[in-house]
């Protein structure tokens, strides 16, 4: 393997080491991650002032498209670990944004649904997230980011069938 240096755009020391991968600039997730960055840039703002995180109001968006959800079925559709989910859920239920309950059937299982004052926030914070929509999309172009979502469904549905490749290869293939 060789190794040599040279200085970036950013003024960071690159070393270019002959690795047997793409390089990490060009790699799927590192180009997904930067996307989403980006994105969320737009709306961390107004977010911010309505005293929300982004977590947050992936609950509340999520809660607000269904009439009540199980603890376990809300991590999965805002893609939260369950220790993350918890500490938010106990701060919007402080908060009134949400109501908790427990599962007739069994006690064990939560389940959690959007309180008025919660869909009252999403009204109000809803214009303002709209408008960032909308920015983007001129921005970006109505097809290409269509095109881009159209896309970006294909490429889950596509690697949701796909078997996960061993950790490691094994020796003797």
């Amino acid at each position: 393997m060789t190794s040599k240096r040279s200085t970036g755009t950013a003024g960071l020391h690159v070393v270019d080491r002959r690795i047997p991968m793409r390089d990490f600039s060009k790699s799927l997730p590192m180009s997904l991650l930067r996307a989403r960055e980006a994105v969320m840039k737009q709306f961390r703002p107004s977010l911010r002032v309505h005293g929300l995180t982004e977590q947050q109001w992936r609950i509340l968006r999520a809660l607000a498209a269904v009439d009540a959800i199980e603890v376990t079925e809300l991590a999965r559709v805002a893609f939260l670990l369950g220790p993350s989910l918890s500490r938010i859920l106990r701060d919007l239920e402080g908060r009134q944004l949400i109501e908790r309950r427990t599962r007739k059937a069994d006690l064990r299982r939560g389940v959690v649904s959007i309180s008025q004052k919660g869909l009252k926030l999403i009204e109000v914070v809803a214009p303002t997230s709209e408008a960032i929509y909308a920015a983007i999309t001129q921005r970006y172009g109505t097809q290409r980011l269509a095109k881009l979502q159209d896309m970006l469904v294909a490429l889950e549905d596509g690697l949701g069938t796909l078997e996960l490749a061993d950790a490691a290869p094994s020796e003797g293939k």
